[in-house]
Formats: structure tokens, C-alpha cells, sequence
């Protein structure tokens, strides 16, 4: 059986593109599905694909019937010199076998091998989604809960006493922290930071939200309450597991990011991380 080469305007195959190419298909391939109809000839023939039927005179003829077919490519590829690329390189496409099954031989007839296709290659379109990046560049950043100062797990506090709350500032636990990710020509820069931390005190009352890491304390300030994130305890601790308050700092990260290289455009979105804390709290002793 001679081979020859057929040139095609398709696009590249792949199983997951499954793609239909002409006509009615009576199934379908693990590959591409191709469909191809034989025209019938007068006088009762049958070609292969073709059906006999008779019109309103009585005269046979064939009725042609769609064939369906793999397309598969050729592994290994022939060499550039092979005459089946007939003018085309093997740079810019892929040879491919086509298998076509009878649909009138049926299984008896098995699988029969026709001319062989040059299926054009072409750079697959890639969506890119610049938000998607944007999170990939989070992730570079390692960005973790707040790195608490006050309270202390060591640390004495008292049940009325004002109790100043703080984060030591690192890039990782609050920012600011840039990264960027690439994909197919398009460069996403995304900058984080922390904007807030919700203090969850472990007592059962509201959380505390600070807006920022809170004032460090010093020994000058004496009593006087944190000017921007503080909490008052107004019951000791003993009754609480393991004689301690257990609370959560959560920090919320907002992200902004845009793309560098590509088209123009930016966006904004948020995340959260969270650090346990446990802080022993404890009843005035007044001696008379």
C-alpha cells in the first residue's frame, strides 16, 4: 500500500482537545475523531463505508456512511528525509497515522491503516490569570502569624491591670514583603503587608482589632492603658486549662499586586495567618 502525506489546517492534537473534524461521527477515539464519508457508486456496488439501499424505482445504491477514525501521532517520528513529510519539516509539525474502522466490515474487517497526516504544530494559547500569579508570589514570601512580643508566656499579669499588646516587625510576620511570578511572558509583582491582627484574649470577651503592631511598653508608662492596642483582664486565669488564658493573634495580610511585564492591570486581595498565645493571669493579693 503506497503512503502519502496530507497536509492539513489543523491545529495541534492532544486527548484532552478530543476535536470533531467534518461530518457525523458514529463514535467517538481516544484521540481526535475523524469523519470521513465515501461517496457510493450506482448499480448496487458498496464501497468501503457505503450502505445499499434501494429508492421509490427499485434501483440499488449505495448510501454513504461516515467512517470513524484515530488519529495517533507516529512515535518515533521518521527522519526529515523520509519522503512522507512530503515538503514539510519536522520542526514546525508531526507526522500522525490515521486509523479508520469500517463501519460496514465491522470488526471482522479490524483496523486499517490510511494515508498518513502532517498535523501543523502551533504554540498552544495559554490563559493567564495575573491573580493566580500574584498568589504564587505570596507563596514565595513564606508570610507567617505575628511574631508576638506582649504577652509573654513568661510574663505576670494581673486581673485590672491595663495589658499592652505587640508584634515584633519582620517580613515575614508583618511586611511590608514583595515577590513576583512569571508566567508565558506575563510578570506579576505583589507586595504584602500586614493591615490589621485580630486578638482573640482567650476570655470570652470581643476581640481586640489593632490596626497596626501596637506600642511596645516601657516601665515609664506606669498603669496608664496602650494608646493603640491594649486589653484589660477582669478575671484571673486559674479556672482556664492548664491555668491560662489561650488566645489567637490573626493577622491580615492585603496583597497588592501587578503586572510588570504584559498587559496593564492590578488588583488587590487578602490573607490571613494566625499565632497561638497563653498568658497567665492573676488575682491581687492585698495584705492587711
Amino acid at each position: 500500500m503506497s503512503i502519502a502525506a496530507l497536509s492539513t489546517a489543523a491545529g495541534p492534537v492532544s486527548a484532552a482537545d478530543d476535536p470533531v473534524i467534518g461530518g457525523d461521527c458514529q463514535g467517538t477515539s481516544k484521540w481526535v475523531t475523524v469523519c470521513r464519508q465515501d461517496p457510493g457508486t450506482a448499480g448496487g456496488s458498496q464501497q468501503q463505508g457505503g450502505r445499499s439501499s434501494g429508492d421509490a424505482t427499485g434501483k440499488k445504491h449505495s448510501k454513504p456512511t461516515p467512517q470513524t477514525c484515530t488519529v495517533e501521532r507516529l512515535e518515533p517520528q521518521p527522519p526529515a528525509s523520509n519522503p512522507v513529510w512530503d515538503g514539510h519539516k519536522p520542526g514546525i509539525g508531526a507526522i500522525y497515522v490515521r486509523v479508520c474502522l469500517s463501519d460496514t466490515l465491522g470488526a471482522a474487517a479490524g483496523a486499517q491503516v490510511v494515508p498518513q497526516v502532517f498535523w501543523a504544530a502551533g504554540t498552544p494559547a495559554i490563559n493567564v490569570d495575573p491573580e493566580q500569579l500574584a498568589r504564587e508570589a505570596v507563596d514565595k514570601m513564606l508570610l507567617t502569624g505575628p511574631d508576638i512580643a506582649s504577652p509573654r508566656a513568661a510574663g505576670r499579669y494581673v486581673v485590672g491591670m491595663p495589658m499592652w499588646m505587640w508584634v515584633h516587625q519582620t517580613a515575614t510576620t508583618y511586611g511590608p514583603n514583595t515577590a513576583s511570578a512569571s508566567l508565558a511572558g506575563v510578570t506579576v509583582t505583589a507586595t504584602a503587608k500586614v493591615s490589621s491582627i485580630n486578638w482573640d484574649m482567650g476570655d470570652g470577651t470581643d476581640p481586640v482589632v489593632c490596626n497596626g503592631p501596637g506600642t511596645k511598653y516601657e516601665s515609664s508608662m506606669g498603669k496608664a492603658p496602650s494608646p493603640d492596642c491594649g486589653h484589660i483582664y477582669e478575671e484571673a486565669s486559674t479556672e482556664a486549662k492548664g491555668g491560662k488564658f489561650h488566645g489567637t493573634a490573626t493577622a491580615t495580610w492585603t496583597i497588592n499586586w501587578q503586572v510588570t511585564a504584559g498587559p496593564a492591570e492590578n488588583g488587590q486581595f487578602n490573607e490571613v495567618r494566625q499565632t497561638p498565645f497563653a498568658v497567665g493571669v492573676r488575682e491581687v493579693q492585698v495584705l492587711n
